[in-house]
């Protein structure tokens, strides 16, 4: 192998790991993030706190089977912001949020499972694959 070949192929290859440090694709399972997103949609998120409004993979306080260890959800207030009138008005602790489904009648969120904490986020959805999940390419 050439120098220059060899040389390609690292500078790749710190690129592919820098790119799965930095980001994630997850499909959605489910329709708790209906009309939003649909089952088998795939996303693109980046490794980052969210903010309010944002779509977010977070952990799944409840990840023991059959339930899957990430959850597709929208931050719905953090830290010292206030709680939608659902989930009981009141202010957030520090370092914690809530989360909910846009679809509240078929989605487990911080209604079933309380206020999760910060860290718990693991990504925030930035982009939508067109075409997966049977929405319009």
């Amino acid at each position: 192998m050439s120098y220059l070949a060899g040389l390609v192929l690292v500078v790749a290859a710190a690129a592919l790991v820098w790119a799965r440090r930095r980001f994630l694709s997850v499909r959605v399972e489910g329709v708790s993030m209906e009309p939003t997103l649909r089952p088998g949609q795939r996303l693109l998120a980046r490794r980052a706190e969210g903010t309010t409004g944002d779509i977010v993979i977070v952990r799944n306080p409840n990840a023991t089977a059959p339930n899957p260890p990430l959850l597709v959800k929208r931050l719905v207030a953090g830290g010292g912001e206030r709680l939608p009138a659902v989930l009981g008005g009141g202010l957030v602790p520090a370092g914690r949020i809530a989360v909910l489904g846009d679809n509240p009648r078929r989605s487990v969120d911080s209604r079933h499972f309380g206020l999760l904490r910060a860290s718990d986020v693991v990504a925030v959805v930035r982009s939508r694959q067109r075409g997966s999940g049977g929405t319009p390419g």
